[in-house]
Protein backbone atom coordinates (compact mmCIF):
# COMPACT_ATOMS: atom_id res chain seq x y z
CA UNK A 1 0.00 0.00 0.00
CA UNK A 2 1.04 3.76 -0.49
CA UNK A 3 -0.25 4.64 2.56
CA UNK A 4 0.88 3.49 5.89
CA UNK A 5 -2.26 2.98 8.29
CA UNK A 6 -1.17 5.83 10.93
CA UNK A 7 -1.86 8.35 8.26
CA UNK A 8 -5.55 10.44 8.70
CA UNK A 9 -7.41 9.38 5.85
CA UNK A 10 -7.78 12.37 4.69
CA UNK A 11 -4.17 13.13 3.68
CA UNK A 12 -4.08 9.65 2.81
CA UNK A 13 -6.27 9.97 0.07
CA UNK A 14 -3.97 13.18 -1.11
CA UNK A 15 -1.21 10.32 -1.15
CA UNK A 16 -3.06 7.48 -3.14
CA UNK A 17 -3.89 10.59 -5.47
CA UNK A 18 -0.02 11.39 -5.86
CA UNK A 19 1.00 7.84 -6.65
CA UNK A 20 -1.76 7.64 -9.21
CA UNK A 21 -0.05 10.52 -10.76
CA UNK A 22 2.95 9.01 -10.98
CA UNK A 23 2.23 5.98 -12.11
CA UNK A 24 0.12 7.62 -14.87
CA UNK A 25 3.04 9.54 -16.20
CA UNK A 26 4.83 5.93 -16.29
CA UNK A 27 2.17 4.66 -18.83
CA UNK A 28 2.23 8.07 -20.41
CA UNK A 29 5.83 7.61 -20.88
CA UNK A 30 6.03 3.90 -22.26
CA UNK A 31 2.97 4.62 -24.39
CA UNK A 32 4.86 7.81 -25.71
CA UNK A 33 7.54 4.80 -26.82
CA UNK A 34 5.62 2.04 -27.66
CA UNK A 35 3.80 4.48 -30.01
CA UNK A 36 7.27 4.61 -32.28
CA UNK A 37 7.43 1.02 -32.86
CA UNK A 38 4.21 0.54 -34.66
CA UNK A 39 3.98 -1.65 -37.58
CA UNK A 40 2.15 1.37 -39.86
CA UNK A 41 2.05 5.04 -39.44
CA UNK A 42 -1.22 5.86 -38.10
CA UNK A 43 -3.67 8.44 -39.83
CA UNK A 44 -2.97 12.06 -39.97
CA UNK A 45 -5.93 12.37 -37.61
CA UNK A 46 -4.66 9.92 -35.26
CA UNK A 47 -1.02 11.54 -35.68
CA UNK A 48 -2.82 15.13 -34.72
CA UNK A 49 -4.44 13.33 -31.77
CA UNK A 50 -1.50 12.22 -30.55
CA UNK A 51 0.54 15.37 -30.79
CA UNK A 52 -2.07 17.12 -29.41
CA UNK A 53 -2.30 15.22 -26.33
CA UNK A 54 1.22 14.49 -26.10
CA UNK A 55 1.88 18.65 -26.37
CA UNK A 56 -0.61 19.48 -23.49
CA UNK A 57 0.59 16.66 -20.93
CA UNK A 58 4.40 17.99 -21.78
CA UNK A 59 3.45 21.54 -22.20
CA UNK A 60 0.15 22.53 -21.19
CA UNK A 61 -2.22 25.03 -22.95
CA UNK A 62 -0.86 26.06 -26.18
CA UNK A 63 0.87 28.43 -25.62
CA UNK A 64 2.55 29.89 -29.00
CA UNK A 65 1.10 31.99 -31.71
CA UNK A 66 -0.71 30.14 -34.70
CA UNK A 67 1.28 29.46 -37.69
CA UNK A 68 1.31 31.51 -41.20
CA UNK A 69 -1.66 30.69 -43.42
CA UNK A 70 1.04 28.96 -45.31
CA UNK A 71 1.95 26.47 -43.14
CA UNK A 72 -0.56 23.90 -43.55
CA UNK A 73 1.59 21.59 -41.20
CA UNK A 74 2.30 23.64 -38.42
CA UNK A 75 -1.19 25.45 -38.53
CA UNK A 76 -3.12 21.49 -38.36
CA UNK A 77 -0.47 20.66 -35.57
CA UNK A 78 -1.01 24.04 -33.77
CA UNK A 79 -5.17 23.99 -34.33
CA UNK A 80 -5.29 20.42 -32.86
CA UNK A 81 -3.07 21.47 -29.61
CA UNK A 82 -5.50 24.18 -29.34
CA UNK A 83 -8.52 22.33 -29.41
CA UNK A 84 -7.39 20.56 -25.54
CA UNK A 85 -6.93 23.56 -24.50
CA UNK A 86 -7.77 23.38 -20.71
CA UNK A 87 -7.60 19.82 -20.67
CA UNK A 88 -6.11 18.62 -17.19
CA UNK A 89 -2.65 16.79 -17.82
CA UNK A 90 -4.16 13.62 -16.12
CA UNK A 91 -7.20 13.50 -18.61
CA UNK A 92 -4.72 14.34 -21.53
CA UNK A 93 -2.30 11.36 -20.72
CA UNK A 94 -5.49 9.18 -20.61
CA UNK A 95 -6.54 10.24 -23.91
CA UNK A 96 -2.79 9.44 -25.40
CA UNK A 97 -2.32 6.09 -23.63
CA UNK A 98 -6.06 4.77 -24.65
CA UNK A 99 -5.50 6.18 -28.65
CA UNK A 100 -1.66 4.31 -28.18
CA UNK A 101 -3.54 1.34 -27.16
CA UNK A 102 -6.04 1.27 -29.90
CA UNK A 103 -3.50 1.87 -32.43
CA UNK A 104 -1.09 -1.03 -31.14
CA UNK A 105 -4.75 -3.43 -31.44
CA UNK A 106 -5.17 -2.22 -34.64
CA UNK A 107 -2.07 -1.35 -36.28
CA UNK A 108 0.32 -3.46 -34.51
CA UNK A 109 3.86 -3.54 -33.58
CA UNK A 110 6.72 -3.67 -35.96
Amino acid sequence: AVVSSGINAEYGHYFKQINLSWTMSDAFNKAAEEVKGLKASPTDDEKLALYANYKQVTVGDCNTSRPGMMDFAGKAKWDAWNSRKGVSKEDAEAAYIKLVEELKARIGMA
